[in-house]
């Protein structure tokens, strides 16, 4: 099987796990069919306009429509007669009221595309799902299907990193196929040739091992996050210093210093949501003590941001009415226009809601902060936003904002404060400027120890 042509590829769902998902295997020299229902977002993409940031897909998406290996419909009857792999790539947001996952989106897309297989494929979900999903799936797909018991599904996850998803798309740390039988791991094998061939680790698996892979992969990163920020709970407690707490943990390497970054904490669309749906589902299935610690994670994320807002605070002697606050930052990371859950706009807004007059900067993101929260204040550059201001806080560690010139930045602002949330800046660089500069978990040169 594997020895055949390769096999034809649909990708139902071109948000940014499916844009970049079609765009990549197209790339890959599939001939790749991108479904979407959303016709204005098909018309972008096939015009060659990629709707959100992404550093690289821009340059891609033009280069394989141009090749023809890459189209676009919103005909699901056409997605199944083109296609032998269907890749499910639609969005899993958490309930409104709830912290359960709403799959509502996947079931929608499986019910739209069966009824119109008639021949021997694969479906494969890609979305993050709670456990159980795709054994229910399966029946879905072969009692809709013409094709019936024809109709295979496999689960292969993914782990995509936003501002580096094309590099984690063509070159992965691994790949998971959850697999019901030997013809289904044959396809997606031929589906992900070019990339298993360039030497990436296969993990084959059962269907509900490949649906835990993603959520327990967020969970132990998420957990490996909120550990060093409870760290920076204590460090401030006792005059301690978390960033040099963290660099003597980093050499033990059971533990390593990947993400043991302190700050403020993690957001987007996947680890607050994913966390929560994985605890969530725990429960439904009787096993919620064993991930209780998730709750925990969650909370000790949620502090960071309301710590942040007090380190502000303590630094405007506690008051934040009428201080103008100049905010560096909107998405949750670097490299991404995403705020969903942006620990940046959720500073930003508590510290608008005490009274403050907060402007604030992105790269990228500013277009969707501005839709999103209309009553902030929003400038054109980072020393635009700091003029006047009584303060300056750090809140996305953009590569622009590490490189920012203190004497520079004093020349505009009205006080050398600042308060550094990602611990993104040198403070003895700063403090050597004549700026006040906090960061979370870290000692000031007034403390017992007189060190950073």
């Amino acid at each position: 099987m594997d020895t055949a042509a390769p096999p034809r590829l649909t990708v139902i769902g071109t948000g940014y796990l499916g844009a970049t998902h079609a765009v990549c295997m197209a790339s890959l020299g599939f001939e790749v069919l991108g479904v979407d229902v959303d016709a204005d977002k098909i018309a972008k993409l096939a015009s060659g306009q990629v709707p959100f940031f992404e550093p690289g897909l821009p340059e891609l998406l033009a280069k394989t429509l141009e090749s023809g290996r890459l189209r676009f419909t919103t005909s699901y009857a056409e997605a199944a007669e083109f296609g032998d792999v269907h890749f499910i790539c639609v969005g899993t947001p958490q309930m409104p009221g709830s912290d359960a996952c709403d799959i509502s989106y996947v079931d929608a897309a499986v019910g739209a595309l069966a009824p119109h297989l008639t021949r021997r494929a694969l479906v494969v979900g890609k979305s993050t799902v709670p456990v159980g999903t795709a054994a229910r799936l399966t029946h879905t797909v072969r009692e809709l299907a013409p094709a019936g018991e024809e109709v295979e599904l496999a689960w292969n996850p993914e782990f995509l990193r936003e501002g580096y998803a094309v590099d984690d798309t063509l070159r992965p740390d691994r790949l998971v196929f959850g697999v019901a039988s030997e013809w289904a791991r044959e396809r997606l094998t031929a589906a992900f040739r070019p990339v298993i061939d360039a030497g990436t680790p296969v993990v084959v698996t059962d269907l509900a091992t490949a649906e835990l892979v993603k959520v327990a992969a967020n969970s132990f990163l998420a957990t490996k996050i909120s550990y060093i920020n409870a760290m920076a709970e204590v460090c401030e407690a006792t005059g301690a210093d978390v960033s040099d707490l963290a660099a003597a943990l980093a050499h033990d390497d059971r533990i390593g210093g990947r993400f043991l970054q302190p700050g403020l904490g993690f957001g987007g669309g996947c680890l607050p949501k994913d966390i929560r749906a994985f605890a969530h589902r725990a429960e439904e299935i009787g096993v919620g003590q064993a991930v209780s610690f998730l709750r925990e994670v969650d909370a000790i994320n949620r502090r960071r941001r309301s710590r942040t807002v007090d380190l502000v605070r303590e630094l405007l002697g506690g008051r934040l009415d009428g201080k103008r606050i100049a905010c560096l930052g909107a998405a949750f990371k670097p490299n991404s226009d995403d705020i969903r859950d942006a620990p940046a706009l959720d500073v930003a807004r508590t510290m608008h809601g005490l009274g403050a007059y907060v402007r604030v900067y992105d790269p990228a993101a500013l277009d969707n902060a501005r839709r999103a929260y209309p009553e902030l204040r929003y400038g054109s550059s980072a020393l635009d936003v700091a003029r006047d201001a009584d303060v300056v806080v750090l809140l996305t560690e953009w590569a622009e904002f590490r490189q920012i010139d203190p004497e520079a930045m004093a020349k505009v602002t009205a006080h050398r404060r600042i308060v550094d949330g990602r611990h993104a800046l040198d403070p003895e660089v700063w403090r050597a400027a004549g700026w006040e500069y906090r960061a979370l978990g870290r000692s000031w040169p007034d403390d017992r120890r007189g060190g950073h």
